[in-house]
């Protein structure tokens, strides 16, 4: 499918609603796909013009993906219709940015109470090892998590947490460990214990759950650490790689080091090198190559570090989430501008000193 998409494709009833099988953004009742894309600026791209991600965001007046907070949606939330009633009902503001994922060790199964609103029964999440199941991950602003907080009943239905069990992997292989999720708060948000154990949503539609009984588990299983506050979209990931001066042993060092914990690890990411004649390098994504090296270093608190490495970075420079071969995600600094007639890096970067 490479066309918009209109609600009526994926109804929202019954409860959970029916999903797209694949990524996209969604915005005044149409939807448009979304492909990952390693060349693009944001990873991904927006079908049918193949617009990088973050470009058809601006477009829209809307922040990039690097301003974006990922929260697993594993119930209605990746219901395209959902998003319409979110918007029409609480307000929700701009784009809402789908990225389908599979999810390994955790699974939505039937809450332990029904919905006051329809009697329909919900989803909650609870460890379950062995099993994989598909979900989704909204990319959601700071004022998108204040709409979602509202529709799950922020601390009275659900808690907002981050999830430490499982894994949840992107369509483009990016581990997004620490996810974002809302789990369940009370008894009525708790796993059903129907003949002694939870019923998944992938084994049981909405009619046959709202006849199932039982009894609420006392835990769902779930490793998480509950969110106080407001979470910045800083905080995750806690990694970030250098392929410049911020280097080890190199001129701005010594900016980044008091951030940063444990050793620095060497890698490659995906990309090409350029150097600008200016006494430091430009990366840009893509490129066939073995890929660009760097080191990976690890950030105690993200949300103090990269203002700092933002400023001085500067504007010739854009900060984006990459992904490394081996899955893991972090941020790295792009050059901004035209890299035309700038000479590749073969080697990587080496600091001329005077």
């Amino acid at each position: 499918m490479t066309q918009p998409f209109t609600d009526d494709r994926h109804p929202a009833e019954p409860y959970p609603g029916a999903r797209p099988g694949h990524c996209f953004v969604h915005l005044d009742g149409a939807g448009w796909p979304v492909t990952p894309d390693p060349g693009a600026d944001s990873g991904w791209r927006v079908a049918p013009d193949g617009v990088d991600l973050d470009e058809w965001l601006a477009r829209h007046g809307e922040p990039p993906l690097a301003g974006r907070m990922p929260v697993l949606a594993y119930g209605s939330n990746a219901n395209p219709a959902k998003v319409t009633w979110l918007r029409e009902e609480l307000g929700l503001p701009g784009p809402a940015v789908v990225l389908r994922a599979r999810c390994e060790g955790i699974a939505a199964v039937w809450a332990a109470g029904l919905r006051k609103t329809d009697g329909q029964r919900p989803a909650t999440l609870a460890a379950a090892p062995g099993v994989e199941e598909e979900h989704a991950v909204w990319f959601a602003t700071a004022e998108q998590l204040r709409v979602l907080d509202r529709c799950e009943g922020r601390g009275l239905r659900y808690q907002l947490v981050r999830l430490h069990t499982g894994r949840v992997t992107l369509f483009n292989g990016g581990v997004i460990d620490s996810v974002l999720a809302y789990t369940g708060a009370g008894s009525r948000r708790m796993p059903l214990l129907s003949g002694g154990r939870p019923v998944r949503c992938a084994e049981v539609d909405q009619r046959g759950a709202r006849r199932l009984a039982g009894r609420a588990a006392l835990t769902d299983g779930l490793d998480v650490s509950p969110v106080r506050g407001a979470p910045s979209p800083d905080d995750w990931p806690d990694r970030l790689f250098v392929y410049g001066t911020l280097q080890p042993g190199l001129s701005a060092w010594s900016l980044v080091e008091p951030f940063t914990s444990g050793e620095p690890e060497r890698v490659m990411l995906p990309g090409v090198l350029h150097d600008t004649g200016l006494g430091y390098p430009a990366l840009r994504p893509g490129g066939d190559g073995a890929g660009v090296p760097g080191h990976l270093l690890r950030l105690e608190t993200p949300e103090a570090a990269l203002p700092v490495l933002d400023e001085y970075e500067g504007p010739e420079y854009r900060r984006v989430r990459v992904t490394l071969p081996d899955g893991r995600v972090c941020w790295t600094y792009l050059w901004a501008a035209e890299v035309t007639g700038m000479p590749v890096l073969a080697r990587g970067w080496v600091e001329k000193r005077p």
